[in-house]
């Protein structure tokens, strides 16, 4: 089975190690690399070869936000058409349309509690695994 490669993006350190957790609790075949904000992210996206086969956004973070870096990433070349789902607290009607103008794929709120937050984030990872476009 081959190994999804993920880029998390999350200011929170305790939301990184939630995420990891959730990986290694369900065994599923991944790596993750971790930045702490955007622009971090795109530092990093930029110096490196390799792609991610999705990216998971957290959207209030210091020095560049999440919509910052959405923005950015959806209009380079590079980026417009890596997968990227927002994984955030808000619930902000006007922050969730400007998520999915720049083309997101998907949006999930961060539940406090770990089983739930634990069972959607399984189910993006399944999802995106067994999506037809992830080789």
């Amino acid at each position: 089975m081959k190994s999804l490669s993920i880029l998390l993006i999350d200011d929170d350190e305790i939301e990184r190690i939630k995420f990891q957790k959730v990986c290694t609790d369900i065994n599923f075949p991944c790596s993750v690399v971790e930045a702490i904000n955007g622009e971090q992210a795109l530092i990093f996206l930029n110096r490196i070869e390799n792609t991610f086969n999705i990216i998971v956004l957290d959207l209030h973070m210091p020095k560049m936000n999440g919509l910052e870096l959405l923005e950015k990433l959806k209009s380079n070349i590079k980026f417009k058409n890596t997968p990227i789902i927002i994984m955030s607290n808000s619930e902000d009607d006007s922050e969730l349309k400007k998520c999915y103008d720049y083309g997101i794929c998907g949006y999930f709120t961060k539940p406090a509690e770990f089983t739930k937050y634990s069972k959607k984030v399984k189910s993006v990872l399944k999802y995106w695994k067994q999506n037809e476009l992830i080789s």
